[in-house]
Order: structure tokens, then sequence, then C-alpha cells
């Protein structure tokens, strides 16, 4: 393809324009999550990692986003260079499930979640996934799904990761 043509649009449920699950990585000195005024769960240094589920993810986007949040290398080693993962600086995760990493607000001013999991099945979701990345990593806490939560966090550095299984950033 010349650089003057024009380039292949992608219908959006074609495989080159796939969503996956998506999942927001920061590193933190220390996080929570409160409900009602009262904290739920908490972390010292680790990862709040928040977590999207979009309506036709399977069991292989779990796969991937667990293995890529227990293997990100974005602690610090001696020599102050990201190189270790959360297992390495025996750290913590706190996993908070956010449908709303789905909002598109491309049109109008109001986004629109229709991408997201259904509640009823990202419920089971959520709990599968949380399973599996205390099943590799015992140190994780989580949220409360469906909750309206308040949660704290110190990033640390500030480092952000943003992760999704079909691999589109």
């Amino acid at each position: 393809m010349s650089a003057s043509s024009p380039r292949p649009v992608s219908s959006r449920n074609s495989p080159a324009c796939r969503i996956g699950m998506r999942a927001v990585l920061q590193r933190v000195s220390r996080a929570s999550v409160a409900v009602g005024g009262k904290t739920v769960s908490s972390i010292g240094k680790g990862m709040l990692v928040l977590v999207g589920f979009h309506r036709d993810d399977a069991e292989s986007d779990m796969e991937y986003i667990a293995r890529k949040i227990l293997s990100a290398r974005i602690f610090d080693d001696v020599n102050g260079v990201m190189n270790l993962s959360v297992g390495d600086v025996s750290g913590e995760i706190l996993l908070v499930s956010q449908f709303t990493l789905y909002g598109d607000a491309r049109k109008g001013k109001r986004p629109s979640y229709s991408d997201a999991m259904a509640p009823d099945a990202a419920i089971e979701f959520y709990k599968l996934f949380t399973d599996k990345c205390r099943a590799e990593y015992g140190k994780v806490e989580s949220g409360v799904f469906g909750a309206m939560m308040d949660v704290s966090l110190v990033n640390s550095g500030p480092v952000t990761i943003l992760l999704d299984s079909a691999k589109i950033f």
C-alpha cells in the first residue's frame, strides 16, 4: 500500500478491531476500598488493578490479563530500573471491578456502556478472575462487585499501565 492510499477501514466487530478485557495497573505505596464508609480491603506496597470485562470476553482474555498483571516488571530493582514484578517485591494486589473502562464517549455527552459485559455475567467473570489471580499469587484482595466504592490510593512513581487482552494498547 502506498503512502497516499487510504487505510482499510475495519468494522468494529472484525477480528482486526476486536475489543478485549481491560485493566489499569497502578503501582501503589498503599490502596484501599471502602463501602458505606467502612474499609472492606486494603493493601500496602503493590498494585491497584481496575478491571473491566467486555461482553465477548472469554477465559483466554482472563488468562492473558492475569499473566500480564503478575509478570509486569514495574517495580524498581537496586539500580532504580523498573525490572521487578509484584512477586519479586512481595507486594500485594487489589482488584477492583470497573465497568466504566468500557465507557464510550465519542457521541453525545453521556458515555455508552454497551460494550461492557452484562452485570450477571460480569460478577461471575470477576469471581473467576479473582480466584485465578489468588491461585497464582496469594496476596490478592478485592473490591465489592457492583457496590459504590470509595477507592483510595497513593500512586508510587506515578506508574500507570494500560492492558487490553486484544492488544489494542
